[in-house]
């Protein structure tokens, strides 16, 4: 089943690494060039089912006191959080190879 759009960026940026809600704004946004600005009610709805589906989890890790903000919560990636990701990814992927052999993009 598709991913919904906000949920398969927001894994891909919590792929590399555990960020808080205004990191994954943020990388996001560079993740696609800046062409998806995330609203922080779209982000939260979306970690909130993610955590729901067990895709997520909240971090205990934190970063060092003087770099914190208590109020901060860090999202973490979870296994089957990754195997969604990846199942989409390959979704994508066979659709774009399909465009590919319909000449229906025009990079190669």
């Amino acid at each position: 089943m598709p991913l919904r759009s906000v949920e398969f960026h927001v894994l891909l940026a919590l792929a590399a690494e555990e960020r808080h809600g205004y990191g994954l704004l943020q990388e996001v946004a560079a993740l696609t060039g800046g062409e998806l600005q995330l609203e922080p009610g779209t982000l939260y709805r979306a970690l909130h089912r993610m955590l729901k589906d067990g895709w997520v989890a909240e971090s205990a890790r934190r970063p060092a006191a003087d770099l914190d903000d208590k109020r901060r919560r860090y999202y973490r990636l979870t296994p089957a959080g990754r195997r969604a990701a990846s199942a989409e990814a390959e979704r994508l992927w066979r659709l774009v190879t399909v465009a590919r052999a319909h000449r229906l993009l025009s990079r190669a």
